[in-house]
């Protein structure tokens, strides 16, 4: 599969006015119930982009400091504790969480040890490359608690620091400790995004799907399912079967809605023009039976998204007003542009180029003809083994289907418990709704995991649930006050900072 080993590369980005300038801090929004005859259909295009492997805590943590430092006012927001106030709304102020570490006793060429003695303590990252912390099904699975990593008490989320530390000293890297899992970033490193999130609509209840790495993760992003995979397709060489599963871009075609997926080519698939089987290759659609069709029958239906090249693709719907009514933006793994941590030490990833990359669809959008009847969702395909102190939540498996996939080793192979059915979403990723009709500085604190955004693309175009995860779902129109648009004329964001220093070798 294609992931994220390529060197980052420095992108241009839209030049907008600074912070000074930029729309004054935003009241809160209230529920308003609906006074008028508007609602979800307004909305005419919805355009989903995920980028990769972040927490809750890990990228928004701070955001109730970011609030405070910037005059907007304190709500409810479930982020670091140390960042809360110490009167007022809770949550309120509590200690900077720790972690368990490995026993100094044994270092590196031994494996890490499990000392509840050693503690890691949040901290904030200054580098804006970090080694990857371990983020596969067993460790997600033992992030919930190394001693019951099946479920069968209340999470403890005691794993992480120690799944880092093995996954470090197996890697090679830097960190053979797994102290990077306690890493945080803040308003000054990702500023447009603390921006965005605190003028639209976000959420700290948003998890992702499934307690395992970004394949089968987005397998549910794309048709609220991964039929029993556990493990990214061809990961095991005696099951490489694509899913059968119906995904939401099937169920758009059958029924008349127009929709496209945008990848970015970069030195992968040459063009234009672009042979769409190349392009199917940077899509995650291409792991279902039905996305291998596209390249024959629906050519025209994946696209490119490259801001070097505005003439073509995404830039160019957006210019000409043909941006389709659904469309997924799948992640620049292959430039480093996708925020994913760093793979390799050999080539690091900046997640604010990423960011910075990320600022250019984005305000691309709020600048074109499209944006008065758009939503943009932005969120992570999963949390990539940050600390995050919520746990996941009980959910319902789409279809019934059991882990197929596991390894001999893997707890659940082992032991079984509660966690080791598709019974539970994931952990906490960040989330912003984008749209002229996103309540301003709103906090939703329903829980949801990102098979919400099919519904709420489902209850747009009256479509039906594509199996019980996604029906289960809210269908997000609680983020919109489609009666009284706030953002009709955008707010103007900062532009993205990309000052950060760039290192693996030392934290923070």
């Amino acid at each position: 599969m294609f992931k994220n080993c390529l060197l980052s590369v420095a992108l241009f980005g839209l030049v907008f006015a600074d912070l000074a300038n930029a729309s004054g801090p935003a009241q809160p929004a209230t529920r308003l119930s609906d006074g008028g005859n508007a609602n979800v259909n307004v909305l005419n295009h919805i355009i989903l982009f995920v980028q990769e492997n972040h927490s809750l805590d890990d990228y928004f943590g701070e955001l109730r400091q970011y609030w405070a430092d910037n005059g907007y006012p304190d709500q409810s927001f479930d982020g670091l504790p140390q960042f809360n106030p110490a009167k007022g709304i809770k949550p309120l102020y509590g200690p900077p969480p720790t972690n368990p570490g490995c026993n100094p006793n044994d270092p590196p060429p031994h494996n890490c040890v499990f000392d509840p003695k050693s503690r890691v303590t949040s901290f904030h990252f200054i580098t804006q490359c970090v080694e990857a912390p371990d983020l596969n099904w067993d460790a997600a699975h033992l992030d919930w608690d190394y001693y019951d990593p099946t479920g069968k008490r209340p999470a403890k989320q005691n794993g992480y620091v120690w799944n880092s530390g093995v996954f470090g000293r197996k890697m090679n890297y830097y960190d053979t400790d797994g102290i990077r899992a306690m890493g945080y970033y803040a308003g000054d490193d990702l500023n447009y995004y603390y921006f965005m999130a605190s003028n639209f609509a976000t959420s700290d209840r948003w998890f992702d799907p499934i307690m395992t790495r970004t394949g089968p993760n987005r397998y549910y992003l794309i048709g609220a399912t991964s039929q029993g995979y556990t493990y990214p397709i061809g990961s095991n060489k005696n099951d490489q079967k694509l899913l059968t599963a119906t995904p939401i871009f099937q169920a758009l075609q059958n029924a008349g809605i127009t929709w496209k997926i945008y990848v970015n080519p970069g030195q992968t698939c040459s063009g234009p023009p672009y042979d769409p089987k190349c392009l199917l290759a940077l899509s995650y659609v291409q792991f279902f039976e039905w996305g291998q069709s596209i390249p024959t029958n629906y050519p025209n239906n994946i696209d490119v998204v490259d801001p070097n090249d505005t003439q073509v693709g995404y830039f160019n719907d957006l210019k000409n007003g043909t941006l389709p009514q659904v469309a997924l933006i799948e992640p620049a793994s292959n430039v480093g542009l996708d925020e994913h941590p760093s793979d390799f030490d050999e080539y690091p990833i900046n997640i604010q180029l990423g960011a910075q990359y990320a600022s250019s669809l984005i305000n691309a959008l709020m600048g074109s003809s499209s944006w008065k009847d758009s939503a943009l969702i932005l969120t992570y395909d999963e949390a990539g083994g940050f600390y995050d102190h919520v746990s996941p939540h009980k959910t319902v498996n789409p279809d019934g289907i059991t882990p197929k996939d596991l390894e001999p080793g893997d707890v659940c192979k082992k032991v079984k418990g509660p966690t080791c059915d598709f019974g539970y979403t994931g952990y906490r990723t960040p989330l912003i709704v984008i749209s002229p009709y996103s309540k301003k500085n709103y906090v939703s604190h329903t829980v949801a995991d990102y098979t919400a955004i099919l519904k709420l693309i489902e209850t747009r175009y009256g479509l039906k649930s594509l199996n019980k995860r996604d029906a289960a779902q809210m269908d997000m129109t609680e983020f919109f006050d489609f009666n009284h648009p706030s953002w009709l004329t955008p707010p103007t964001p900062p532009v993205q900072s990309t000052s950060g220093p760039c290192y693996l070798n030392k934290l923070p």
